[in-house]
């Protein structure tokens, strides 16, 4: 998670949302890492989660990541979560819950559809206090 909210701090200082993923392999080591990047790449889609899974992805030369972590700071939007169960990774890691826009333990619940295909182990709250800190000062400093 630390190097997540390392992710998330420099997203947050390019003017991103800050959110920060990480991607490892069975054995923790760091397969890829990204902070948010809507805003310079003009793409909605251009989550941290996404850009990290498909660099992890395309490290390994596979479109799945079966003995792999997905570490994000806030719980996976419904588009995020969907993603993370096409590259079926093993396990999602994340820190702060997102009431408005999560899908895993809000919204959507993506993994809790009967048509989702591959769920992966979900851990929520991890340095939650961390992550929801870097979030409320970027919203704060906006309004």
């Amino acid at each position: 998670m630390e190097r997540a909210l390392i992710e998330a701090a420099a997203a947050a200082a390019r003017g991103e949302v800050p959110v920060g993923a990480v991607v490892t392999d069975a054995t923790g080591a760091v397969l890829a890492a990204a902070g948010n990047e809507v805003e310079a790449r003009n793409d909605p889609t251009a989550h941290a989660e996404i850009l990290a899974l498909r660099a992890a992805a395309a490290r390994l030369g596979s479109p799945r990541l079966p003995d792999c972590t997905l570490t994000v700071t806030l719980e996976p939007c419904p588009m995020c979560a969907q993603a993370a169960s096409f590259f079926r990774v093993k396990r999602i890691v994340f820190g702060a819950y997102d009431p408005k826009g999560g899908g895993v333990e809000h919204g959507a619940r993506i993994f809790a559809a009967p048509s989702c295909h591959h769920v992966p182990e979900i851990v929520g709250g991890v340095r939650e206090t961390d992550s929801a800190t870097l979030l409320r000062a970027f919203f704060s400093a906006r309004r």
